[in-house]
């Protein structure tokens, strides 16, 4: 038995890999707007959430803010060498499989739908709470002989919204969606 690179005793694993299909023009983002969704990214989600955190955690918490960005970085050399292990790793499920064969491939997909389907839903209960929060007056109203209440509303409006964006058949076009007036 031979060994991976990433650890795998269970044979060559590589040979179980497709090759990655090759992209087209209208499936690469250029690198403006990789940067700017990017910037877009970490300044909403990380930049201006620090200072709520640490002023609920205290000075303490940097230590644990320090210690996720160690683990993060580790985690991306890791990932660096199992892409450098095969060339046909492209994607995480790759990685899963060429670690741990055709079932590490199922997990890493499985983990990976269900992660971005919870973020979904996590995105859309903040919606609700938050605007709830903004519009305390706003009142429920009766969808048919159903009864829904003013955040359910507020949900159902916030799928309404993104639910289009879902629908592009570039990616590219996402950059001039994430700008917010």
């Amino acid at each position: 038995m031979t060994t991976t690179a990433a650890g795998s005793a269970a044979g060559d694993n590589n040979a179980e890999l497709p090759p990655p299909p090759p992209p087209s023009a209208s499936d690469k983002t250029g690198f403006l707007k990789t940067c700017f969704n990017g910037v877009n990214a970490l300044s909403g989600i990380g930049l201006l959430s620090i200072p709520y955190a640490v002023s609920q955690g205290g000075w303490s918490s940097l230590a644990i803010f320090l210690a996720i960005a160690a683990i993060c970085c580790y985690t991306g050399i890791l990932l660096q060498r199992c892409m450098d292990a095969s060339p046909l790793v492209a994607t995480y499920p790759d990685v899963g499989a060429l670690a741990f064969g055709r079932r590490g491939r199922l997990a890493v997909a499985a983990f990976m739908y269900l992660e971005l389907y919870l973020v979904a839903v996590d995105f859309l209960i903040l919606e609700g709470d938050n605007l709830r929060k903004l519009f305390p007056a706003a009142a429920g109203f009766r969808l048919g002989g159903l009864r829904v209440g003013a955040k359910q509303g507020f949900v159902l409006a916030a799928t309404l919204a993104v639910l289009p964006t879902t629908w592009f058949s570039s990616l590219g076009v996402l950059a001039y969606v994430a700008a917010e007036p």
